[in-house]
């Protein structure tokens, strides 16, 4: 177990369907697995993160494999430099897609991966509840992540906000921080059917403090989406989607076929202090 309570930051135990800490703060498994630890004041809104639509949107996208050369990356990436009863922690999981895939591709390899997951949405956290079994999943902010100092060996942040100094507290000395970020011309196809001015994503700066980086090793493809519902799953699993006019909107509507680059960055990092 390595969620801490979100009131008094105590270790939790697992008593029946519900976590309790030292203090006695109780918060309830649900039915489908994951445990709500986001305090109500601490929720920027009543229902924060993705919506259903946009979980949903995701989920059906990623099911068809389009991002598999970038699950592959991470495996490739991980299964070497993680122990093999290695701790997990993904920050930001959403329906838990890479959770899930990096877990079972390093159980598949010999180890014995305990994985976790944080998602400040609701619906994100009870969709990959019930699609990973075996792993806990929880609801929480990756800027106040619900989890013990210095308890994970591996944290991953894909495509979510990023809050270093979280990443760095709840990591063992020596651990692994990787951290996926779209490049610069990531869905640039897309942009250009859509967007009348199309623009280039800002690249994140790789340096973090407190960190040591290992590697800076670029995923790059093309993808050939054939029908409308994948174009318009991929559109709108992206932030660009609600970001877009309705005009624009209405021109993704109308394409039946996309050829696009998927561009992404994946920065390796190793916590000093080891």
């Amino acid at each position: 177990m390595i969620f801490r309570c979100p009131i008094c930051g105590e270790e939790f135990e697992e008593i029946g369907k519900s976590f309790v800490c030292k203090k006695n703060h109780l918060f309830d498994i649900s039915s489908s697995g994951y445990v709500n630890l986001l305090p109500v004041h601490k929720a920027n809104s009543k229902a924060p993160g993705d919506s259903e639509e946009m979980v949903s949107a995701r989920r059906n996208f990623l099911s068809k494999g389009y991002y598999e050369p970038l699950m592959r990356g991470i495996i490739e990436l991980i299964s070497s430099r993680l122990p093999r009863s290695g701790i997990i922690l993904d920050c930001g999981c959403g329906e838990g897609y890479y959770t899930g895939g990096l877990a079972q591709a390093l159980t598949e390899r010999g180890k014995a991966p305990m994985a976790a997951g944080v998602d400040i949405s609701k619906i994100a956290a009870d969709q990959a509840a019930k699609a990973h079994k075996g792993i806990q999943f929880a609801v929480g902010s990756v800027f106040h992540l619900p989890v013990l100092e210095a308890s994970c060996d591996l944290a991953m942040n894909l495509f979510a906000p990023l809050c270093a100094g979280e990443i760095l507290r709840v990591l063992k000395p020596g651990g692994v921080f990787l951290l996926g970020v779209p490049d610069r011309r990531h869905l640039w196809q897309l942009k250009q059917a859509v967007y009348r001015e199309p623009y280039e994503n800002e690249l994140k700066e790789p340096e973090l403090p407190g960190f040591s980086l290992l590697e800076d090793y670029p995923v790059k493809d093309w993808l050939l989406l054939d029908n409308n519902e994948d174009i318009q799953n991929l559109f709108q699993m992206t932030p660009y989607y609600y970001k877009t006019s309705r005009q624009d909107q209405e021109r993704a509507e109308r394409l039946e076929t996309l050829k696009t680059q998927v561009e992404f960055r994946v920065f390796v990092y190793r916590k000093q202090g080891a």
